[in-house]
């Protein structure tokens, strides 16, 4: 019994592994995309091409975030392959924080500053900083989790938005530029909208870092959806993902992610302003 038990265990851990490598491979990807040179003389210091003229680099983008889907499929997993086999342990809860610190906080950092182009010095900068800050807020997040006393028996919420979410929020925005730079489908308003996403993508993505190491209550979907915890408000929530699906199509997945990122805070202002119901824990 022993030794199968052991046998099993090796399961969790492969899976848990291979979250980390898709999340390796994500980077490695994302970095084979060049930095967009100038083509216009009016000003020098803006770049405003909008690299639609590039589209391998936004293929590499997009397939740098798929593996970032990939990954999160592994992490999804890995937990209950753990418990299925009765080899949860504290070694499994560490080994998967540290891979969730390279898929759900590098890589998504690398894809920022590879997606923003230089608009100008100052946004280079502020972007780099941003990037740096997404991934330590990521750590932080990932420490407090591993740390905090869960008072949910079933784990069926989150304290602060977690970092697969986060990640996936990012990664989705990858899968759009690919749409909008895909000069086989070209979209109406395609370069205006690739501009406006690139400069206001930043500023997301800070507060994406915000919710992170928030206390703002998100749904753990994945164990809701495995322990058969279902309500209505699941059933509205996949009717909205059918109806993004079938209407926006390309823009379908950083849709259905901003939805889920935004929810969090929109619901807590919700309830605290408007139902003035009292919060369990503070904002921060």
């Amino acid at each position: 019994m022993m030794r199968r038990i052991r046998t099993i265990a090796v399961l969790p851990t492969m899976f848990t592994l291979a979250n980390l490598v898709c999340g390796f491979f994500a980077i490695v990807v994302a970095s084979r995309v060049e930095a967009p040179t100038a083509t216009t003389t009016e000003a020098p210091n803006i770049r405003r091409d909008v690299v639609l003229n590039e589209p391998n680099d936004a293929r590499n983008v997009m397939y740098s975030a798929w593996l970032i889907f990939l990954a999160m499929a592994f992490d999804a997993l890995d937990g209950h392959l753990a418990r299925l086999s009765r080899t949860t342990s504290d070694f499994g809860g560490q080994l998967d924080s540290l891979c969730d610190v390279v898929t759900f906080g590098v890589a998504p950092g690398i894809l920022l500053v590879k997606m923003c182009p230089n608009f100008t010095y100052l946004h280079r900068e502020a972007v780099w900083v941003i990037a740096a800050g997404y991934a330590a807020c990521a750590a932080l997040r990932l420490a407090r989790f591993n740390v905090q006393v869960v008072t949910d028996d079933d784990h069926l919420h989150f304290s602060g938005l977690p970092s697969p979410a986060a990640a996936a929020s990012i990664a989705g925005f990858a899968i759009l530029f690919n749409t909008l730079r895909n000069p086989a489908n070209p979209l109406p308003y395609a370069a205006e909208m690739d501009v406006a996403v690139q400069m206001a993508l930043p500023f997301f993505a800070l507060l994406v870092a915000l919710l992170m190491v928030s206390r703002v209550p998100y749904p753990h979907v994945v164990n809701q959806i495995f322990r058969g915890h279902r309500s209505f408000n699941h059933i509205v929530a996949l009717l909205f993902a059918a109806v993004a699906i079938m209407t926006v199509r390309g823009y379908a997945v950083p849709v259905l992610c901003c939805a889920f990122v935004l929810g969090g805070p929109a619901r807590y202002f919700y309830e605290r302003v408007v139902l003035k119901r009292a919060q369990r824990e503070s904002l921060f």
